[in-house]
């Protein structure tokens, strides 16, 4: 399945009216989208998506050369408008030189997926006290949190330029449940935290981007490149703590990475009256640590 294809050609279907009722829907086709952290996983289906639907993409990596040059290789082989970018995007200096390449090559800047995260594993890296995590807490704070906050600060002003933006930013379910229930060995305390902070933000940036840039929350539950398959902490797991996990979700599954592609279209194309807000794509685990129990008879006579 080629999910640029399979969306390029559902969510822009020549038959959708982009004006309804004096609502404007943006279509993807030639706008510019940045896509941070596309060297894999989410990012990188984000970016194709992006690119199969007829969006000039920016993409940015850091770690990972083996996935950054493969994923280079996968868009110039579909033919793609794309630049790649290698940046550490805690650095402001590297943030500001980004953009920087954005204006030179594009002049403008239409849709941020804030997509960009480093999250420690309990199961993987154990307490933050240890020796071989002194610099564990910095990297979730910073990349989950302040590289969040950078991206957006220097893509507001571009994003504004055209009256019609649009910044979808990824979190997770952690700033939510913090380290409890089946989620503890699997999503750290700062982490956590940082996450919190990105809901707070997400109001923030609402309010600054307000009327021409819509701001809004993907909060993110379990997902196959995320916390779980494919990744090196689920492999750590038992088989009863990955069976815990999976009742704690209500739809008993793992999250995909198409069910991440059609939120992120969602808001950028439909979602014409939705800013400041937050979708949570989670599959039901917050919701899943409480049950509902049978209703009681109750003790009131029955009125004929």
């Amino acid at each position: 399945m080629e999910i640029p294809g399979q969306w390029g050609k559902n969510w822009n279907d020549n038959s959708r009216n982009p004006e309804r009722d004096g609502i404007h829907f943006m279509k993807i086709k030639d706008k510019v989208a940045l896509v941070l952290g596309a060297a894999r996983g989410i990012g990188r289906e984000i970016g194709l998506a992006l690119a199969g639907a007829g969006a000039k993409v920016v993409l940015t990596c850091f770690d990972w050369p083996e996935d950054a040059h493969a994923m280079q290789e996968e868009f110039a082989r579909r033919g793609h408008d794309f630049l790649a970018v290698q940046a550490d995007l805690r650095d402001p200096s590297q943030m500001e030189d980004l953009f920087t390449q954005i204006s030179e090559r594009y002049g403008r800047l239409d849709i941020l997926i804030n997509n960009i995260e480093r999250g420690g594993m309990p199961v993987v890296h154990g307490s933050y006290a240890r020796p071989a995590n002194r610099s564990q807490w910095d990297i979730e704070l910073e990349t989950t949190l302040k590289a969040k906050w950078l991206a957006v600060h220097h893509a507001m002003p571009l994003l504004k330029k055209n009256n019609e933006g649009v910044v979808i930013t990824l979190s997770s379910i952690a700033g939510l449940v913090g380290r409890s229930g089946p989620a503890a060995l699997l999503f750290n305390d700062g982490y956590a935290a940082a996450n919190r902070g990105v809901s707070s933000f997400t109001e923030t940036w609402a309010r600054e981007g307000a009327p021409g840039v819509r701001v809004n929350e993907l909060m993110l539950g379990f997902f196959e490149t995320r916390h779980t398959e494919k990744t090196r902490g689920w492999e750590l797991l038992s088989g009863k703590e990955k069976k815990a996990l999976l009742d704690h979700i209500l739809l008993a599954r793992t999250g995909r990475l198409d069910d991440i592609v059609k939120a992120v279209f969602f808001l950028i194309e439909d979602a014409a009256y939705m800013t400041g807000g937050t979708i949570r794509l989670d599959g039901g685990y917050v919701l899943g640590g409480e049950q509902v129990p049978p209703m009681p008879a109750g003790i009131l006579q029955d009125v004929e």
